[in-house]
């Protein structure tokens, strides 16, 4: 069936994708809030007679179509949220609302996704099996995928197969890669409260000061996966905001900490909590004072099959040639596609996206940046694998 598409099918639908995707970077929506970019989706299917199956969420969708011989089910899987960044004003398309950035390059994914739809439906009388588009919410808050599932989504996903990708800035444009078994990282959101008596700043104190616990507790928050690796990669965990204060001359009765936790296997995930219990009790009696840890948010690490895997290695090698498709390493990173990749077989691959000039910068910056001819990479291999995942 490879003949139904060439080597870069996502050529004829580049110019809109482009089109779409710097719509949606200059109007980034957060998790859950994503309204308008659910409009754009919307839209969009219905323009190719795509209907929406199912609604588990307020934001993002279900959308599929029968293709018109016998084949297998397949999930296209791309997530719709931005990130509470402040984006360098400077560039010629960057967000227009205050605050919030595509930091990761999720306009990347939805605006692919609406070019792989465009070339699947295209041809959907010729198309063996069914292709169900899958819009998820709220990636970043590690709790969109839950709710999803929580929501029915399974239903319409009867043996089905998966694929999806996430750009990125870290690997040179016009490449591909990919792993099979874990590649992607555990995550836990951690949520840390500090409390004390508080007092005046005029007269501190060694003991009771949650500034200082608090300050004590992100320098040593390494301690907790120090040792720990999964095939040379080390396992992490950063604090990603502190929040404490009132005044400038008054010690807080409370501070919070929040970041994440990144593991591979069940073993780590359990010794790095029971490492971190400790942490924060110690810090406690050091500091004299309480500390409360919350584990609010967690999603399992990405585990890619085998046998999709090696179909998209394929569809990627037809379309970039096998030089430019890599075996990676396992990636410290997460995403929540792991909870449906749990009940689905499939692949989710990475697609380069940096800029020649080096000006791409890390995800979740305000200068991150990808461009956008990974739309071109991203769609053309995930309509292909789709394709090859239904043959198959």
């Amino acid at each position: 069936m490879s003949e139904l598409f060439g080597a870069s099918p996502a050529d004829v639908v580049f110019d809109d994708m482009v089109d779409k995707r710097r719509t949606l970077h200059r109007h980034p929506e957060l998790a859950f809030a994503e309204h308008e970019t659910t409009a754009m989706i919307r839209s969009h299917m219905a323009s190719l007679g795509v209907p929406e199956v199912l609604r588990t969420t307020k934001t993002g969708g279900i959308f599929a179509f029968d293709g018109g011989r016998p084949g297998h089910s397949v999930v296209l899987r791309g997530d719709i949220d931005g990130l509470p960044v402040q984006e360098d004003q400077a560039r010629p398309v960057h967000s227009e609302v205050e605050g919030v950035m595509h930091a990761c390059g999720h306009d990347v994914h939805v605006a692919s996704m609406l070019g792989a739809a465009s070339l699947l439906a295209s041809r959907r009388e010729e198309l063996p099996g069914r292709y169900i588009f899958l819009f998820q919410p709220a990636e970043e808050a590690l709790c969109g995928a839950k709710r999803m599932l929580e929501g029915g989504a399974l239903s319409v996903m009867e043996g089905a197969r998966l694929v999806g990708f996430h750009v990125t800035s870290q690997a040179p444009l016009g490449y591909v890669a990919l792993r099979s078994g874990i590649a992607m990282s555990e995550a836990n959101s951690l949520r840390i409260t500090l409390s004390g008596p508080g007092g005046h700043g005029a007269q501190p104190s060694a003991q009771g000061d949650v500034i200082r616990a608090a300050a004590a507790l992100v320098g040593r928050l390494g301690e907790v996966a120090a040792g720990l690796r999964y095939e040379e990669v080390d396992c992490v965990c950063t604090a990603g905001t502190v929040h404490a204060g009132t005044a400038v001359n008054v010690v807080p009765t409370t501070a919070r900490v929040t970041g994440t936790l990144r593991t591979f296997t069940e073993n780590q995930h359990e010794e790095a909590l029971v490492r971190l219990q400790d942490l924060c009790d110690r810090i406690g009696d050091e500091q004299g004072v309480h500390v409360e840890l919350e584990v609010p948010e967690h999603t399992r690490a990405v585990v890619n099959d085998a046998e999709a895997t090696a179909i998209v290695e394929a569809e990627a090698s037809v379309v970039l040639g096998p030089d430019h498709v890599l075996r990676m390493p396992p990636a410290t990173p997460s995403d929540d596609v792991s909870e449906f990749l749990r009940h689905l077989p499939g692949c989710y691959f990475f697609v380069g996206g940096a800029p020649a000039d080096g000006s791409g910068s890390m995800h979740h910056s305000p200068t991150f940046r990808v461009e956008d001819e990974s739309l071109r990479v991203g769609a053309s291999v995930l309509a292909r694998s789709a394709l090859a995942l239904a043959t198959s």
